[in-house]
This record gives C-alpha cells, sequence and structure tokens, in this order.
C-alpha cells in the first residue's frame, strides 16, 4: 500500500516539475522588464517632463478644487526618485479680481506625489499632499455652516451630495481622488457672522485620509487655540453631507488638558433636528475651563470637576438625554433631562437627577450664573446674560445631601429660572432629626435686582446643630424650630450682612442654656456693679419654653423682648445685636416664673454690653417702688 501511494505522488508532481521552470523563468523575465522600465522612467523623467508643465497642472488642480484662483511665486522643485514628486513654494489663493479678490489662503510650502505615466501623457494627477505653514481663512454664516460659496470641485461636491437608502450619493462628475493630506504649523481663521466673533487656530497639524469625494473620511487635528493645545479625532461615512450641515454619521473625539469629548451618531452642524448617539463629556478643571474661555460664574470654584454620558436623541424641537450619568465632583446622579428649542423662544433645560449623595452648593453655585462684573458684555450696557437667555426646570432628589456644614437626608428639590425670575427650592428634607424647607429666589436683571431666602425648619436637634457648627458662648440647646425670611435689594453675590433686612422666628420647648447660672447671676449683682458674664457661668440655665423674634437691618439684628421661661425663672431679652462686630446691646431681665414666688425671686433687670462671648453685665438699679409693692 505504502508503494502504491508514492506512485500516486510522483504521478502528481511530475507534470508540475515540468512546467514550473518554464514559469519562473518567465516571471524573472517579466521582474526584470518591469525594473528596467522603472528606473528607465526614473533617469529619463527630468528629461521628458518639464518642471513648468507639471506646475502649471498643480496650478490648475488648486483652482479647480477652491474655485479660487492659484498663483505660485516661488521656483518649483521635481524630485523623481523613489516617487515622482513636486514642490512649490508660496502659494497664494484668492478670487479672481473681477470678482473681489477675496483672499481664501496662502501656503508657504506644497508637496504632491504625482502620476509618472500621466505626465508622459501630457495630463497631472496628484496625491499625497503635504503642505507646511498654510494660512487659511473661512466665513462661517448665519446658519452656523462654512461659506462654500466659491465654484470649485469641492462646492460643488458639497452642494451636488444625495442622500439615498441610508449612505451618501455623489455624481460621477463630481467624483475625484484625493488620497492622503497632511498638515505641518498651519493657521486657521474662522470668522462666525452669527456671533461677531473671529476664532484663531494657530500650530495647527492635521492628517487627513479621505481616498475619494464619495468615501469616507478620517481625520486627526492639533491645534492651538488661547494657549491651549486641542486634538480632534473625526471620521465620517458621510463627509460631504456633514459638511453641507444635514444629517451625517460621524464619529468625534476632542481631547485637551481643559475637556474631553466624545460622540458617536448622526449630527448636524446645523440643527438638532435628527441628532442622535452617544456622548461623553468630562471637564477636569472646571474654573481652568471657565478661564481659559474668558468666561466667568460667581462662586464656581467649589465646582472642581464635572462629567456627563448620556444616549442623545432629537425630541421635537429639542434634545432628550437618556440614561444620563452626571457627576459634579464626587456627587454622582442618574436620570433624565430635555433641551427644548423652538424659534422666537429662549431655550430650555428641564428633567429630574437622582442622587445617592450630593453636594447642593455647585448647584447653587451654577444657579448663580452671571457674566463677571467688568468682561465686555456687560449687563448694564444691555447685553444679555444667561438668565436671559436659558430657562431651567429641574428636579433633584438626593438621600444624602451637603449644603456647606449643614447635612440633610431625604432630599427633594427644585429649580427653576423663567420669566427673569430664579428660584431654587428645598422641597422635603430631613434636618438633623427634624423637617427642613427652603426658598431661595432671585428676581430681575439676572439676579441685579436682589434676592430673599426662605427657611423653615421644625423640630430639629439644635444642641447637635451647635457642636457640628462649633459655635460658642451660651446658646440654647434644644429641640424647636426656626423661620427664617431675608432679603437683598443687591445682587446675590454682593450682597454683605449689612445689606440683608429680614425677620426670624425661633421657638423650643425644653433645654438648657450652659455658662449661665441664674443663682449666680443674682450673687454677682448684688456685689457689683458690673461683671463678664463668665464669671456667672458656673452652671447652666434649664427653661421649659424658648420664644424669640429679631429683626434684621443694616447689620445688626433688633430683638423682641426673647422670653426664656424656666420652672423657677424667667429669662427676658431685648436689644440689638451687631452680628457683623459681635457686639451687644441689651436690656434684660430675671424674674420668678411664678408671680407667688416674686418676694423669693426679685426681678433683676441689667444690661448686657461688650462683644460676644463674654460680655459684660451691668445691673440695672431698681428706682421708687419695687416691683412687690406696685
Amino acid at each position: 500500500m505504502s508503494t502504491s501511494r508514492h506512485r500516486r505522488w510522483r504521478r502528481k508532481i511530475g507534470p508540475v516539475s515540468r512546467w514550473l521552470p518554464a514559469f519562473a523563468r518567465l516571471s524573472t523575465v517579466f521582474l526584470l522588464i518591469a525594473l528596467a522600465l522603472f528606473v528607465a522612467l526614473r533617469v529619463a523623467a527630468p528629461y521628458l517632463i518639464s518642471t513648468g508643465f507639471v506646475r502649471s497642472g498643480i496650478e490648475d488642480a488648486l483652482s479647480k478644487w477652491t474655485g479660487y484662483h492659484a498663483e505660485i511665486k516661488g521656483s518649483p522643485v521635481l524630485e523623481f526618485w523613489p516617487t515622482p514628486r513636486i514642490t512649490l513654494n508660496q502659494i497664494t489663493i484668492r478670487q479672481p479680481r473681477e470678482s473681489g479678490d477675496k483672499l481664501l489662503g496662502s501656503i508657504e510650502s506644497l508637496s504632491a506625489d504625482f502620476s509618472l505615466i500621466d505626465a508622459l501623457r501630457g495630463r497631472t494627477s496628484f496625491h499625497e499632499f503635504h503642505l507646511v505653514r498654510p494660512k487659511l481663512a473661512l466665513t462661517r454664516d448665519e446658519k452656523g455652516l462654512i461659506d462654500w460659496s466659491y465654484a470649485g470641485l469641492l462646492a460643488r461636491a458639497i452642494s451636488g451630495v444625495r442622500y439615498e437608502n441610508g449612505a451618501e450619493v455623489l455624481d460621477p462628475d463630481l467624483d475625484a481622488e484625493i488620497g492622503a493630506v497632511t498638515v505641518e504649523d498651519g493657521t486657521l481663521v474662522v470668522a462666525d457672522i452669527k456671533s461677531a466673533k473671529t476664532y484663531h487656530f494657530d500650530s495647527v497639524t492635521a492628517d487627513i485620509a479621505w481616498p475619494r469625494l464619495s468615501g469616507a473620511i478620517s481625520a486627526v487635528v492639533i491645534a492651538r487655540i488661547n494657549g491651549e493645545d486641542l486634538k480632534v479625532d473625526f471620521a465620517s461615512r458621510q463627509p460631504l453631507l456633514a459638511f453641507a450641515g444635514r444629517n451625517a454619521e460621524t464619529r468625534t473625539s476632542l481631547t485637551s488638558n481643559l475637556l474631553t469629548a466624545h460622540f458617536q451618531g448622526i449630527a448636524s452642524i446645523a440643527s438638532l433636528s435628527a441628532f442622535s448617539g452617544n456622548a461623553a463629556v468630562t471637564i477636569p478643571d472646571v474654573p481652568a475651563l471657565l478661564t481659559w474661555s474668558g468666561k466667568s460664574i460667581p462662586g464656581i470654584a467649589t465646582l472642581k470637576s464635572a462629567s456627563l454620558e448620556s444616549d442623545i436623541m432629537s425630541s421635537g424641537n429639542g434634545l432628550r438625554f437618556n440614561n444620563l450619568s452626571l457627576s459634579l465632583n464626587e456627587a454622582s446622579a442618574t436620570g433624565v433631562m430635555d433641551l427644548f428649542t423652538q424659534p422666537g423662544k429662549r431655550p430650555k433645560i428641564g428633567g429630574t437627577l437622582a442622587f445617592d449623595q450630593m453636594n447642593l452648593k455647585p448647584f447653587l453655585d451654577a444657579f448663580a450664573l452671571r457674566l463677571a462684573a467688568g468682561e465686555a458684555e456687560d449687563i448694564s450696557t444691555g447685553m444679555s446674560g444667561p438668565l436671559q437667555v436659558l430657562d431651567v426646570d429641574v428636579r433633584l432628589s438626593a438621600r444624602r445631601a451637603q449644603m456647606g456644614l449643614f447635612e440633610l437626608s431625604d432630599v427633594g428639590a427644585s429649580m427653576i429660572v423663567a420669566g427673569g425670575e430664579a428660584k431654587f427650592d428645598i422641597g422635603d428634607s430631613q434636618f438633623e432629626g427634624g423637617e427642613m424647607t427652603a426658598h431661595l429666589e432671585a428676581t430681575q436683571r439676572d439676579f441685579d435686582g436682589g434676592g430673599k431666602l426662605q427657611l423653615s425648619i421644625r423640630n430639629a436637634d439644635f444642641a447637635a446643630l451647635a457642636e457640628r457648627l462649633q459655635l460658642k458662648g451660651p446658646l440654647p440647646l434644644a429641640t424647636g424650630s426656626l423661620d427664617l425670611d431675608l432679603q437683598s435689594s443687591k445682587a446675590i453675590w454682593t450682597t454683605g450682612l449689612a445689606d440683608v433686612t429680614g425677620r426670624l422666628h425661633f421657638w423650643t420647648g425644653e433645654g438648657t442654656i450652659p455658662g449661665i447660672d441664674a443663682a449666680a447671676l443674682r450673687t454677682q449683682a448684688a456685689e457689683k456693679p458690673f461683671f463678664p458674664l463668665s464669671a456667672a457661668a458656673g452652671g447652666a440655665f434649664a427653661f421649659n419654653q424658648l420664644n424669640l423674634q429679631a429683626d434684621f437691618a443694616n447689620g445688626s439684628a433688633e430683638m423682641h423682648d426673647a422670653r426664656i421661661a424656666g420652672a423657677t425663672q424667667t429669662l427676658t431679652l431685648s436689644g440689638v445685636i451687631t452680628y457683623q462686630s459681635n457686639g451687644l446691646a441689651l436690656s434684660g431681665s430675671l424674674d420668678a416664673t411664678d408671680p407667688a414666688k416674686a418676694a423669693e425671686l426679685p426681678l433683676l433687670p441689667f444690661f448686657i454690653g461688650g462683644s460676644w462671648p463674654n460680655p459684660v453685665i451691668s445691673p440695672v438699679p431698681l428706682f421708687g417702688n419695687t416691683p412687690q409693692a406696685q
């Protein structure tokens, strides 16, 4: 069986062995001929092809592509090894004089590969372009589109492209080969007519792969704007549709030290009519980004970082952000957001965000959006601030929330900006064992008209709160309630303590005031004309009920008959507290809670002056009849 198998293999190999040498010889001959032709063309090309012919060919190509007139002042250089290549210097591209002589740009040096066979046949075709220090000027019109009004091949392809059966379609007579384009140390200036601003991009480096106008494009561009380097990766199977401002499949990412962003899906640079895909944005340093962009938000320093990731799709006249993940500093939230845009109306942001843990301070900072004083677009000049161009209606919830030194739980809040007014409400929250609601409101001219704060606390542990805030001095420690109503006629971010007016009402049940010993107070008053409060701080004043009301104005609080009723004695206070300097000017009295014990505990009037937390007490003598005789 083995011998039979070998015979079969010999019968198969035999014919191959006869024709293989002939094939090898023939292939070698063809390769040698091709190599000889290749070398001969390279050697003879400088004598067969004139520099002027290739130069005029690339001038015509540039004019054909741009629709402008290309002028080359420098002497061209031809190379034929390893590939035919021409290098041109001092190129200017502008409109013909009869059409306005508009300058599109200039190129210090342009290199391109060209087809040697086509050149020998009297035609020119170029690919693999390399531009050194080009300067390009573009205009962005009112619709957000680049002005392609000149009549070049690129402009005609952009205007003639169609969308059929999910693909980009271009007529063959508008199609053309491009190849690879690299840019080195370029400059781009974009004049935006809609915003009346001009954007300068310096040190532009680009690597663009675009085989044909009708094909896909991929590009990597690095540029510097306002001193910061930005890298853009862009890819699309429908580039002409994208440049025409129509809906196109795109993949775009932006990378810098200040911002990282990514989008993949269908988008248009001109409208939001069919926007869908996934987007992600990360800002590691929000204040640095605002500084770089030339904008300012009061108090934004507390918002260090922010990130967003969401599925985005068009919804009516706006965008819907589904499966939204939002992070502000260390707080993360999920939810759904909507951006509504309607002609003649201000854009509106609405939706819900659910946090596990959050810091309310960044939201209050965002709530106080305003252009910084001294900017060119100052409100006093009639320019619109953020509250004049954007409405907000956002619902927030959090299992735990922090607002400065205060901690809240099970928070339900809302932020509304509409009709020249801005409102931030905490509709429900747990606070120090009790409940808290709050309402912050600002009106007129982007908060310049001032605002007001209303705070309501019920059955909270103020003893724990005093410990948390590390407050010093004799303060009431009890479970109680508070109503606070403050307002200011000045802008919120410029308001000082002296600019606040309002009212406070504080009441509690049983509690104590450490640092006040009623018996020691009576003893010191009987022995001394004045003494520090610390001299009567050996005990604590226990009370059954506390009721205090105060008005705020001009940097001070006027207290009205604060009554602290204990089991045997009652302490009453009234007067003025200058809270900017902790100064006190109060009149007080200590008398028996039960009038039947007035003889045992006679009325003790006194004056409190000095500064908190250790003021000076001066007993006030009683003239004429004693209270017992009245």
